[in-house]
């Protein structure tokens, strides 16, 4: 779940730089797009060097077995193609970013990235919800704005250092604002996400998902609580540029932990209807 999580957190990365980029507001400068562009491949490609090493950790990447004869599904094609662009932008990224090559790839660079966002999350319903087409309709949305926002916090540690080494002004409450109301939509999507999950009957595994949401709370803490509070005081605490690596770490941790508590609630749930069916199929069948 921390590759995963990572994932998101990459093709958010690009998703905001390439919009950024193809609008022309983002900071002048090569390295300025070269260091988010290069975190956010390392973030990314973090589960495809695991598929390909085969490990046990990640076994397939985006539904697809490295290094066998499996054919790579869809998904993984378009995550695999999603590098052309942005080797494409790295080497056309310049200075004043105004030339229309580089706004073509940076624009080309979202659409791949957030269709790779989305189609990942279908992918998870697919595998994981195939008889279940009814639960966590918002998944898709959730996978969205947590990219987004991890993302975002990653963007912002790569614009306040480098605003620091070149002695520019970043103005801070922009982001701040547009950060907080992300995680605030974030909340009430995942909250929703939960809340599917509920349903009536399900007896001790019902009341073990609902005690797995109790220990939602620490993953609530480092996604939502240390961001906020980082973003607060960045511009008050003396040396507050350090809060900004130390917010974009807690909200990856946290959200590992949430897509694991997610899961491992999801994979109760399936053994409760799977514990109510099988004992009256026999009867109904015989």
């Amino acid at each position: 779940m921390l590759l995963e999580a990572l994932a998101l957190c990459g093709y958010g990365l690009w998703t905001l730089l390439g919009l950024a980029l193809a609008l022309g507001i983002y900071r002048t400068g090569r390295g300025e797009a070269l260091v988010p562009l290069t975190l956010g491949c390392v973030f990314v490609s973090a589960g495809l060097l695991a598929a390909c090493m085969r490990s046990r950790v990640m076994p397939e990447w985006h539904g697809w077995r490295v290094g066998t004869a499996q054919r790579p599904t869809r998904e993984a094609m378009l995550a695999l193609a999603t590098y052309l662009p942005l080797l494409g932008l790295a080497g056309l990224v310049r200075g004043t970013d105004g030339f229309w090559a580089t706004r073509v790839a940076s624009l080309i660079l979202m659409i791949c990235s957030l269709s790779c966002l989305v189609t990942s999350a279908y992918g998870y319903r697919t595998r994981r919800l195939a008889s279940r087409a009814g639960i966590a309709i918002q998944l898709p949305v959730s996978r969205l704005l947590s990219a987004w926002y991890s993302g975002g916090l990653w963007l912002w540690v790569c614009v306040i250092f480098q605003a620091d080494l070149t002695g520019s002004v970043v103005e801070p409450l922009p982001w701040e604002i547009g950060l907080l109301l992300m995680a605030m939509l974030l909340g009430l999507v995942d909250g929703l996400n939960w809340q599917s999950l509920t349903e009536p009957g399900l007896g001790e595994y019902q009341r073990a998902a609902q005690g797995l949401q109790s220990r939602r709370f620490l993953a609530a803490i480092l996604v939502w609580v240390v961001p906020s509070l980082s973003l607060l005081l960045m511009p008050i605490v003396p040396g507050g540029r350090w809060l900004a690596p130390c917010a974009a770490t807690a909200c990856i941790i946290g959200k590992s932990l949430e897509l694991w508590l997610y899961d491992f609630a999801l994979t109760r749930s399936a053994q409760a209807r799977s514990a109510q069916i099988e004992p009256f199929w026999p009867r109904d069948r015989y």
